[in-house]
């Protein structure tokens, strides 16, 4: 089974997300998300370095509920700068300092982070393991490490280590 399926969370989503967007749940868009989920799966085997085991699973949830709360809360405070007459914005870069080594992890942080308007992941030096991050409203860089740090990167760290 495993060499049919060697990422069965990744296969699952992908089936998920496809029947999502057909919007049907039709014998027909089953087995063809399915089909396609199974190729990609098989794909994904090829060209990641590791496997990806998820030591707590029910975290995803939590994760996915922060990220989405943080994704609206950050929207709505673009749109004020952007559309509030004052001064330009500070934007800046930060530089922050990681716990996060598992590879699978430092990726899903990444999307969070350059998913989230205002800011963008640039760069990631693994033999210092630090991120620079680039934000547009940059008021307070300890606040940004302190909010990275407890509601993205704990949580990433119990799912992934």
């Amino acid at each position: 089974m495993r060499r049919l399926l060697p990422h069965p969370i990744l296969a699952a989503f992908l089936l998920i997300f496809w029947l999502i967007l057909q919007q049907s749940a039709g014998l027909g868009h089953i087995l063809l998300g399915g089909l396609i989920a199974i190729l990609a799966s098989l794909g994904a085997n090829l060209i990641l370095p590791e496997p990806v085991s998820v030591k707590r699973p029910l975290k995803i949830l939590q994760l996915l509920a922060v990220a989405g709360v943080d994704i609206v809360r950050s929207n709505i405070a673009v749109m004020l700068i952007l559309f509030n007459p004052r001064p330009k914005p500070t934007s800046d870069f930060l530089e922050m300092r990681l716990e996060l080594t598992n590879t699978f992890g430092l990726a899903v942080l990444a999307c969070l982070i350059t998913a989230t308007p205002g800011s963008a992941w640039l760069e990631y030096d693994r033999e210092r393991s630090t991120v620079l991050i680039h934000v547009f409203d940059l008021v307070d860089a300890d606040e940004w490490v302190k909010t990275i740090k407890t509601r993205y990167e704990s949580l990433l760290m119990e799912i992934f280590q």
